[in-house]
């Protein structure tokens, strides 16, 4: 029996990187799901990326720590930098945030381009979205085309031409509710999965952050009751 492909699929445990799961699956990968706790304040969603890769089935979830909080710079990682709130849409698609956690996508790719290496997958999935996104510049196609291409440039797989890498984003020009809908029809549990960057000491999603307004916004653009408890 031919062995099935292989997939990183990076998880946050929140609904973009579990509907790209979902994708990866539905596609006939076998996953191999990873994480970071980077100590960002949001650390609840490292609880939903577990219950995420064990309801999806993954072959294994890697969750990596990695110290983010000691580089600063954002209000993610810096208890002395506020969470926006309440912002409009227009501020949300057209400024960068606070939130904006410096170079993290291109750390993430880089652990996931080394476990791609080691398991000789060709293939890795991000929930990029570059429509309904915080203004992050590392959700832009453009930027992932330069990573792949790096990617190909930097490891003994891609020189030695065993495998091309490359990186998945099936997310990228689709909206949130798009989305929510797409993994809707591939049977994702999305009350498994937290969005919130500022929850309260319980776990409860504050409702008034980037996340939870897109959030509650996709649900509504795709009218379907969203199963999240928020405090506001």
């Amino acid at each position: 029996m031919k062995d099935k492909k292989k997939a990183v699929v990076l998880s946050s445990g929140g609904i973009d990187s579990t509907t790209v799961m979902a994708i990866a699956k539905q596609e006939g990968f076998e996953i191999f799901s990873l994480s970071f706790f980077y100590e960002q304040r949001h650390s609840f969603e490292i609880e939903a990326a577990r219950k995420v890769a064990e309801a999806m089935g993954v072959k294994k979830h890697l969750i990596l720590d990695i110290d983010l909080k000691k580089i600063g710079g954002s209000a993610l990682t810096d208890n002395n930098i506020d969470v926006p709130k309440r912002r409009n849409s227009s501020s949300i698609s057209e400024e960068i945030p606070a939130t904006y956690v410096p170079a993290r996508n291109t750390i993430f790719l880089s652990y996931a381009l080394a476990w791609s290496e080691v398991l000789n997958s060709s293939d890795i999935f991000i929930g990029v979205n570059a429509i309904d996104y915080s203004g992050y510049p590392d959700c832009r196609p453009e930027y992932i085309e330069a990573f792949e291409k790096m990617a190909n440039l930097a490891t003994k797989a891609g020189v030695e031409g065993r495998i091309k890498l490359k990186i998945r984003t099936p997310l990228i020009s689709m909206t949130k509710a798009e989305i929510i809908k797409k993994g809707l029809e591939l049977g994702v549990d999305y009350s498994l999965t937290r969005s919130c960057y500022d929850p309260s000491s319980d776990n409860l999603a504050c409702g008034q952050c980037d996340s939870c307004l897109l959030r509650k916004q996709g649900f509504e653009d795709a009218g379907i009751i969203d199963p999240t408890e928020y405090i506001i």
